[in-house]
């Protein structure tokens, strides 16, 4: 995935508790929900 390994994303994943805590689930929530937007009005623009 993009040429990096386990440990990698390991590493990316413990810095990214470290810097962002206890706000990590809202944070990866408003992404998600940012995401589905996005989807949404991709959607609905090519059905127009």
């Amino acid at each position: 995935m993009f040429g990096v390994g386990q440990a990698e994303l390991m590493i990316i994943a413990f810095v990214g508790i470290l810097l962002f805590g206890n706000r990590l689930p809202k944070l990866m929530r408003d992404l998600g929900r940012g995401l589905t937007e996005f989807k949404r009005g991709l959607h609905e623009e090519s059905g127009e």
